[in-house]
């Protein structure tokens, strides 16, 4: 059970879920690459204090990929009938709860690699003034749009949702 499921008011329902895009895990996969053919060189020149240098290249190269890794298995995107619901981090963890009618806009910031990947990062703006941004996030015009329908059947609940 996650974040989101866990946190569900009564009577709310996920309309919608995200998460972070893989495109967080290539430059650690590059990093783990190169570092490990740096090692692998290290280890076939058969050198004694080389195998210490490769181990240092190896786990070097395998920090990166894990922070990834944890990131992507950490963080939860949704929105439901009454919030949007946002939550990035095990140990160090950053959340965003704001009900519909609190939220002033979803900005939506994509470069072109974004766009042509679908990824992007998204700003969510709540009355009061704050603004919360989030990167990398899947389909990021989906998320918007589920929240944008959901704050229109707030504001009007003869609509349909």
């Amino acid at each position: 059970m996650g974040y989101i499921d866990a946190n569900l008011l009564r009577d709310e329902t996920l309309i919608y879920r995200a998460r972070l895009h893989w495109i967080v895990f290539v430059w650690p996969a590059l990093v783990l690459v190169i570092c490990y053919a740096v090692a692998l060189a290290l280890l076939l020149s058969r050198a004694v204090h080389e195998v210490t240098l490769a181990a240092i290249f190896i786990a070097v190269g395998s920090i990166p990929i894990a922070r990834s890794l944890i990131a992507y298995a950490t963080s939860e995107f949704g929105v439901t009938n009454k919030r949007v619901l946002v939550k990035i981090g095990f140990i160090r963890r950053n959340s965003l709860e704001i009900l519909l009618n609190k939220v002033e806009s979803i900005q939506i910031d994509q470069g072109v690699l974004g766009r042509l990947l679908d990824y992007g990062s998204i700003v969510v703006s709540g009355t009061g003034g704050s603004r919360d941004p989030f990167h990398n996030l899947s389909s990021p015009l989906r998320f918007r749009r589920a929240a944008q329908e959901q704050i229109a059947v707030v504001q009007d609940p003869g609509a349909k949702s």
